[in-house]
């Protein structure tokens, strides 16, 4: 029998590395939302690169949407190349990273702190030069990681980021919700997205849509069929895409849509029909369209906590894809477990 990849074995471990990670970290994530509400910062900042930028992205919708509160991503060049002075008295920065060490993000992290905010670090390397350089970390408990792909340390990522808003909102709804989300994982892990795999194979480009947190889901998926299965995907907003980029769309053209049970899934359904009167190949995850082929997922109850579902089912489809395409999803090419730039 051949064994799953690392990035397969890693996919699996994501609902227990979800569950570890409110059981081991949960006060961790319950002080960082209490001294966010304390603080009660104008502006927040973030620190990350890849998929843990996805992850910041997912951060900001569910910020600014719970709390009201702008959520701004810092270009690490700001700091390692550029050497620009920050001005953030009372904000707060936020580092995302799985490894903590790629030296433009500790050197952003660095300034930011530099600059007057309070500092937070999400990472799954407790030890790491990031850790260290925040004002408090949040270990994300997600366990070794082999695969170069990042799958159970973006979920934690997500997670956590979930976790504190929820502890900074106080809002019960949420923190339920995330305490029921390892089971709805589990779910997830068992949808078949095998309807998906003829059309990605022989696709040389592809599209990914979202809005709101189901953009950031959108982001990283994009990313990982570039990176695991050599595959160029554009991510757009579902706004967006109508206003230039949808000309691109010709028959058979793969489109995946992330459509939570949110306040833009209406619009959404009707940026299904565009893609599908163009003649896209139409997979769309979440709700109702117009001649999409539906792409089943595991609902979680809440708004906020179904695209992390929805991405864990993503993953499992990315992997396949990979070798159906006859690539190594262990070894993308020319990427490295920790990439450190400056």
């Amino acid at each position: 029998m051949t064994m799953p990849s690392l990035m397969r074995q890693e996919i699996d471990e994501a609902p227990a590395a979800v569950e570890r990670l409110l059981g081991t970290s949960g006060d961790a994530m319950r002080e960082a939302g209490a001294l966010l509400r304390r603080l009660d910062p104008r502006v927040v900042v973030t620190v990350a690169r890849g998929s843990s930028d996805q992850a910041a992205t997912f951060l900001k919708y569910v910020t600014e949407l719970r709390l009201g509160v702008p959520v701004a991503s810092l270009g690490p060049s700001l700091a390692s190349v550029y050497g620009a002075r920050l001005r953030l008295p009372g904000a707060a920065g936020i580092g995302i990273s799985q490894s903590g060490q790629s030296p433009d993000i500790v050197a952003l992290m660095r300034r930011v702190r530099e600059a007057g905010a309070e500092t937070i670090a999400l990472v799954n390397a407790e030890n790491s030069p990031l850790a260290a350089e925040a004002g408090r970390a949040v270990p994300l408990a997600a366990g070794p990681e082999r695969s170069v792909a990042a799958t159970k340390s973006f979920v934690t990522s997500a997670v956590a980021a979930l976790g504190i808003v929820a502890h900074w909102a106080e809002d019960e709804a949420l923190l339920a919700a995330l305490a029921a989300l390892p089971d709805a994982l589990s779910r997830a892990l068992a949808m078949d997205w095998s309807a998906a795999l003829e059309p990605c194979r022989q696709a040389s480009s592809l599209y990914t849509v979202g809005r709101g947190p189901g953009l950031a889901m959108a982001g990283e998926a994009a990313l990982k069929f570039k990176e695991t299965s050599i595959l160029h995907a554009e991510c757009f907003s579902g706004a967006e895409l109508i206003h230039g980029p949808v000309s691109l769309v010709e028959s058979g053209f793969p489109a995946f849509v992330f459509m939570p049970d949110d306040a833009a899934r209406p619009g959404m359904i009707d940026v299904c029909r565009r893609l599908a009167e163009s003649g896209a190949a139409l997979f769309a995850i979440g709700g109702e369209a117009n001649r999409p082929t539906a792409l089943p997922h595991a609902p979680t109850g809440h708004p906020l906590t179904e695209p992390l579902s929805m991405i864990l089912s993503f993953y499992g489809f990315a992997e396949a894809l990979s070798r159906a395409r006859g690539h190594d999803p262990d070894n993308p090419r020319g990427l490295r477990k920790v990439t450190e730039t400056v």
